[in-house]
């Protein structure tokens, strides 16, 4: 089944999200590479592709577990929660409908 990983940063977070996001990138990488991955991405924190120093308010993962607890376990290992950057953390089970 499909998870959304819905993730809200703490406030300042963008050092942190820069020092940890190689290894951030490298498991959602192995996601996508075992062809569980829908869509992931982070959400700026001002209306622009590239928010510079404003840095991010959190990200979002959509992709497919085996239940609900290895969703939440993967996403409390995330590299980003070890790193401070997460303040909160959502997963909830998701019906991909469109495309």
């Amino acid at each position: 089944m499909l998870y959304a990983i819905i993730s809200q940063d703490v406030e300042e977070s963008l050092e942190k999200r820069r020092a940890a996001r190689p290894a951030h990138l490298a498991r959602i990488e192995r996601l996508r590479d075992e062809g569980r991955l829908v869509l992931a991405g982070p959400h700026p924190a001002v209306d622009s592709p590239d928010p510079g120093a404003a840095g991010f308010t959190g990200s979002l993962v959509v992709a497919e577990f085996a239940s609900l607890a290895q969703a939440q376990q993967w996403a409390a290992e995330d590299p980003y929660m070890d790193a401070g950057v997460y303040a909160r953390v959502t997963v909830k089970p998701f019906n991909r409908v469109l495309p």
